[in-house]
């Protein structure tokens, strides 16, 4: 696999190699960084969060529906707690949704993130030595490598896809945070053929519903998919995913998150938002005019786009000092620590919002 070169969509599961598996036997320690430290960047840099314009994460900043909040959420979601029905009807929705295939279990979650903290305790303890290794297609998002690590897993890191195959779980992100590589279903698929587990995060996947598995998802008894609300729909403080797989994990990971694991607003709001088919066709469209428009203004000012999805760009450039100007005119971005030349830019929400990025990044076409 293309190691530093995200500019072009990765199309199967390749051999690089130059590229090593790195071992990482320890979860970090310390808070492992994030995007959306909105707290750290006003500590830093002052201003109110009303004066902030975060695009620091890949959460769309026109959430659905805009700008009306809560709309017919019915008083029970408030008042009760929630029930087998009101779960029911969410994964219902989250079916429709997505296409799951209806041999697959489907699991409401608080976020993606409950299934990637639960999933190295449900996928069973560690027998001999060697026998939990978990390798993760990487760079990506971090918490995967964490959780795993925090359970006792041998956890490694590479960049070359054909070094999963033998691994006891596979993790693949798809498409990934941050470079936006991208990995055919037919790819995965043969990938899962080689492995004891493969988990395969498309938490941004809505916006390239083409690459999603979970058509498939019952026809593969060793896949597990994730996908989040959060992002493409803009609502990450409900804290709704999903986890999809065959029947009898998905039980265990049922049975791990406990009774009321979600929260009944939750539930019922991203029913709603997941039914309205109208609104995701419009946002899928002009999520990627609005990426092409982003990429546009990025290379006027001398940045270089490597790639990324319909809902974060990501560039190369002195990424820490042009991170540092963009706060200095209230905007956050994401900077990542493996490579200073990385900056990450989530697409503003409204006219206003454009007008004040191009004006802080029009410094950069001078320097």
């Amino acid at each position: 696999m293309p190691s530093a070169a995200p500019e072009s969509a990765r199309t199967e599961i390749e051999t690089e190699a130059e590229t090593a598996t790195v071992p990482n036997a320890e979860a970090p320690a310390g808070p492992r960084e994030h995007g959306g430290d909105m707290g750290a960047a006003m500590a830093r840099h002052g201003g109110p969060r009303s004066a902030w314009i975060d695009l620091s994460t890949g959460i769309n900043r026109r959430a659905w529906p805009s700008p009306a909040p809560l709309p017919g959420l019915p008083p029970e979601a408030l008042t009760a707690l929630p029930d087998e029905a009101m779960q029911a009807r969410c994964e219902a929705a989250a079916r429709e949704a997505y296409g799951i295939d209806a041999e697959a279990a489907c699991l409401a979650m608080a976020g993606a993130q409950a299934a990637i903290g639960l999933l190295p305790r449900v996928l069973g303890p560690l027998s001999a030595p060697g026998q939990g290794a978990v390798r993760i297609l990487g760079p990506t998002y971090n918490e995967h490598a964490a959780a795993f690590a925090a359970e006792g897993w041998q956890v490694e890191e590479t960049r070359d896809g054909a070094a999963l195959a033998g691994a006891r779980v596979a993790v693949v992100v798809n498409p990934n945070n941050p470079d936006g590589s991208r990995h055919e279903p037919t790819a995965l698929r043969a990938l899962a053929g080689t492995v004891g587990t493969l988990i395969v995060d498309e938490s941004f996947g809505d916006v390239a519903p083409e690459l999603s598995l979970c058509p498939l998802a019952g026809q593969i008894g060793n896949l597990i998919i994730l996908r989040s609300l959060g992002k493409f729909y803009g609502l990450a403080g409900l804290r709704l995913g999903f986890a999809v797989g065959p029947q009898a994990l998905i039980a265990g990971l049922r049975a791990a998150a406990g009774p009321w694991a979600v929260s009944g607003p939750a539930l019922s709001y991203g029913a709603m938002a997941l039914r309205d088919r109208a609104w995701a066709l419009a946002t899928r469209a002009r999520l990627a005019g609005e990426a092409a428009r982003l990429d546009a203004l990025a290379e006027a000012c001398g940045l270089e786009p490597l790639g990324g999805t319909d809902l974060f760009r990501l560039y190369r450039t002195d990424a820490l000092a042009l991170r540092e100007r963009l706060a200095a005119a209230r905007i956050w971005t994401r900077a990542f620590g493996y490579d200073p030349r990385w900056l990450r830019l989530g697409l503003p929400g409204s006219a206003a919002e454009w007008q004040r990025l191009e004006a802080a990044l029009a410094p950069a076409a001078s320097t």
